[in-house]
């Protein structure tokens, strides 16, 4: 039995489920990350990659690239709250905008002898991965593409011997003259 009254009620929805990447202009100040941030943190949003960096520095503003998921409302709302923070110039959404070009940068490392070995380094080449670190029994490739693309590759990577993984987020920005 719900209980629309009571604080922990959460109403049941069908809403399909939406992941938008958000570009997310800012003055560049001490504490402005932390409030975007805390602003996912207290409202139980989820952080799926995020990536800040200074874009001009004459005119002190930086970008941060948020991807997150939710009912179109959830992210309507996340949006308008992070409008509403006093260092943001501007929010960018570019969900389902095929004018938009991303992309992930992976460093994965991976471990292997023989047949696994060549595997691995006929993979890599398949996926056009660099190397960046080569020694007796492991690889490090450097991976660049979309984010489907460094999974699936991270994916046929377990096996051979799959390490570790560091990754940088998505980076993304509009095709064609318009600034964000």
């Amino acid at each position: 039995m719900s209980q629309p009254n009571s604080a922990y009620f959460i109403p049941d929805t069908t809403e399909a489920i939406k992941r938008t990447t958000l570009a997310v202009v800012v003055k560049n100040e001490p504490g402005v990350l932390g409030r975007v941030v805390g602003l996912f943190s207290a409202r139980g949003y989820n952080i799926e990659s995020l990536t800040v960096a200074e874009t001009d520095h004459e005119a002190h503003t930086s970008r941060i690239t948020i991807v997150t998921s939710g009912t179109q409302a959830t992210l309507d709302q996340i949006k308008a709250q992070i409008a509403r923070i006093v260092p943001v110039k501007r929010v960018n959404d570019f969900n389902g905008d095929e004018d938009v070009v991303s992309r992930e940068l992976a460093l994965i490392k991976v471990a292997g002898k023989g047949d696994d070995r060549v595997e691995s380094l006929r993979l890599a080449d398949a996926f056009k991965a660099k190397i960046m670190d080569a020694g007796l029994d492991s690889f490090t490739f450097e991976l660049t593409g979309s984010s489907k693309k460094l999974d699936d590759f991270i994916k046929l990577m377990k096996p051979l011997g799959l390490v570790e993984v560091s990754r940088t987020g998505v980076a993304a920005i509009r095709r064609g003259n318009e600034k964000v």
